[in-house]
Order: structure tokens, then C-alpha cells, then sequence
């Protein structure tokens, strides 16, 4: 299993290399650059810019070079942790990241473990109870978390809340309690702020879960050795949950090797529509400014998490089934 690991991380230094290179023309595609949208938003307030200025800005920031240039002074600090410089905030992109990274990481794993909390008994439940009312209902809300994207649910939140109950939502703390001292209301008010972010991030994943749950459950409890099980007399909720449950949850490891980059993404927009202190926000107006270095870090982050999501989801798929063995 160490080699297999080891092989799986070695493995992902020429893709990290060849998705850096990828994101960077991508992020150079829309036309003009960093200072064409700064001179576009001085106009747009009614300022303007000297062009003398802005050509020596485009020297100092190392615009003039040519795109390989760029990337390679991009990438050759990627060893010390050194991602470039925001050319919008005047910072280095490592500082900018961390100080939201954490956050959002956070927010995504609360996400992920509502997730699988909520998802397998549902979907067991659900299996074990096929096509009554219950099974039913679960399943019409089983499409309707399908069919409803993040932001919406984030909206009607915030209509809900602020319309109907007059509370203060988005943020991470209440207006009054914004600059108090750490208290016990001040992390209850925390904890109310994290949990309907947690419960909306973490609702399309859920109903998808359920629906792969219910299916692999409903087609294990046909499968022979769970009728073995039941003719030697074992109690029925021993042969679900110690036996056809322990094989239907296998397909879900894999999957949440890719749902944990979706997570990420959805935080990040559900971060800008709930005011929340994400990487979402830094990374719409990245884009917006083709601030590269800034964008391209974000994208190579993403790519990163999926592919440890994946290595992660191997692993835990080999220890909860013996019959997997990795070399």
C-alpha cells in the first residue's frame, strides 16, 4: 500500500505540471491583461490613468515578457511555497490563500460530513422500505436537492431570513457580535452562522448520495451471500447493516474522492452570495481583473484537491473492503 501511494504521488507531479501550463493559457485567453482592466475601471469612475504610468507599471509587474516568461517566473517559486504576486491586493497570492484556505476547507468538510451523515441512512432507510410513502417522499426530495444549484438555496435563505424571520444572516457573526470579545454567545452565534452555509453546501451531495446508497442497497440485498445470511437466521438488520451494507457503501468512497472539489467550488460561490470570508470572492474578482497569478493558483488548487480526493478515496475504499489490495 506504501508503494502504491508513494507511486499515486509521484504520479501526480507531471499532471500538477501539465495542468499549471494548461490554466495559465486559459487564464491568458480574454483579451488585453491586468492593467487593460484597471485603465477600464478608472474610466468607468470617470478617472483615467497616465500611459506612462501604466507602461511602467506593466514593466514592474513583468507584463511586457512574453507568456512563457510569465510562466515560468510563475511556477519556478512553486518549491517555497512562493504562488506569485496579486497584482489587485499588492500581496503575494501565498498570503491571500492561507488566510482564507482555512475557512473554506472547514466549511467543506462540514459539508462533507453533514453529507454522509444524512445520506446513508436515508439511503438505507429508503432501500429497506422500497416504494412506500416514506421511500417516496425521501425521493422526491432526493431530485429536488438534485435540481436546485447553491446559490439558489443560498438566496431563498437569505429572503427567508432576513423577509420572514427579520434575522441577521450571511457573514460569519452577527452585526453586534461582530467585533465583541470570543464569548459563549459570540461562538453559539458562530455555530448558528456555519450551520445553514453547512446544510446548503452540503445538499445537492447529500441527495445524490442517497440516490447511490438506495440503488447499490436495493441491488446487494439480491445477491447471494445476503440470502445466505438470512437462511442461517441472522436478525434482518444484521444482514443489512453488517453484511449488504458494508458492499453497497463501497461506490460512495469513490465518489467522494470527486465530490470534495465540488465542495471547494461551491463554496466559493456560495461564499460570495452569503457574504461568507471564502476563497470565493477572491476568486471572482481574479478573474474579473486577470489578476494570472492569483486565478491560476485557485485553478492548480482545485486540480490538487481532486486528485488527493481521489488518492484519499483509494485508500479508504482498501480498508473498508478487504478484497481490494493495491501493489
Amino acid at each position: 500500500m506504501l508503494t502504491y501511494i508513494v507511486r499515486r504521488v509521484l504520479a501526480m507531479i507531471p499532471t500538477l505540471f501539465l495542468v499549471s501550463v494548461l490554466t495559465f493559457i486559459i487564464i491568458q485567453l480574454p483579451p488585453g491583461d491586468f492593467l487593460t482592466s484597471l485603465q477600464a475601471n478608472a474610466a468607468d469612475s470617470g478617472g483615467s490613468i497616465d500611459q506612462a504610468a501604466l507602461d511602467a507599471l506593466r514593466i514592474q509587474y513583468g507584463l511586457d515578457q512574453p507568456m512563457w516568461v510569465q510562466y515560468v517566473n510563475w511556477v519556478k517559486g512553486f518549491p517555497s511555497g512562493d504562488f506569485g504576486y496579486s497584482f489587485e491586493w499588492k500581496k503575494p497570492v501565498s498570503d491571500l490563500i492561507g488566510s482564507r484556505l482555512g475557512f473554506t476547507l472547514v466549511l467543506s468538510g462540514l459539508a462533507l460530513l453533514f453529507t454522509w451523515l444524512v445520506a446513508i441512512p436515508i439511503g438505507i432507510y429508503s432501500a429497506t422500505h422500497q416504494y412506500s410513502w416514506q421511500d417516496l417522499g425521501l425521493t422526491t426530495l432526493g431530485f429536488l436537492g438534485l435540481s436546485i444549484p447553491d446559490f439558489m438555496l443560498g438566496l431563498i435563505y437569505l429572503f427567508v431570513g432576513v423577509f420572514v424571520f427579520n434575522a441577521p444572516v450571511g457573514g460569519l457573526n452577527s452585526p453586534d457580535l461582530e467585533s465583541a470579545p470570543w464569548s459563549i454567545p459570540k461562538v453559539l452565534d458562530l455555530a448558528n452562522h456555519l450551520l445553514w452555509p453547512t446544510i446548503i453546501l452540503g445538499a445537492a451531495g447529500t441527495a445524490q448520495l442517497i440516490r447511490i446508497m438506495r440503488g447499490n442497497l436495493l441491488e446487494t440485498l439480491n445477491e447471494q451471500f445476503v440470502t445466505t445470511a438470512r437462511a442461517k437466521g441472522l436478525p434482518e438488520r444484521t444482514v443489512v447493516n453488517k453484511y449488504a451494507v458494508r458492499v453497497a457503501i463501497n461506490p460512495l468512497i469513490s465518489v467522494m474522492g470527486m465530490h470534495l472539489p465540488n465542495l471547494i467550488s461551491g463554496a466559493t460561490i456560495l461564499g460570495i452570495v452569503l457574504s461568507l470570508p471564502t476563497t470565493g470572492p477572491l476568486f471572482l474578482h481574479a478573474l474579473i481583473n486577470q489578476d494570472i497569478y492569483l486565478a491560476g493558483t485557485f485553478l492548480l488548487m482545485l486540480s490538487a484537491l481532486l486528485m488527493l480526493g481521489n488518492l484519499f478515496a483509494d485508500v479508504l475504499l482498501a480498508w473498508a473492503d478487504p478484497r481490494i489490495r493495491y501493489t
